[in-house]
């Protein structure tokens, strides 16, 4: 896989994340967020299918959840994808500065 950078994670993060997980309450913030397991923010209205998933998160799993949602655990509400392979591993590189 490719070497994230996090400053232009940051810029990707900006653009494509902020809007749903740090401007709005649709999806739920993205600090503190390796190591916590999925579905698991107080007071965010999870799918059943994320609260059950059992998934902790960390670089592996972000990138198959940024990869293809639906497919990493079915049923879930996001509906986004990060394409790039590159872009993918930007954006967790800098979800890792925000731990």
């Amino acid at each position: 896989p490719p070497v994230g950078d996090p400053v232009r994670g940051k810029s990707q993060f900006d653009r494509r994340c902020t809007k749903c997980h740090e401007d709005s309450t649709m999806g739920p913030p993205y600090t503190g967020l390796f190591g916590r397991r999925a579905g698991t923010v107080k007071g965010f209205d999870y799918s059943e299918a994320l609260q059950n998933a059992k998934v902790d998160w960390g670089p592996v799993t972000l990138d198959k959840w940024l990869t293809n949602p639906d497919a990493f655990v079915p049923g879930n509400l996001m509906g986004y994808r990060v394409r790039d392979p590159q872009d993918r591993a930007d954006i967790i590189a800098y979800l890792a500065t925000r731990n």
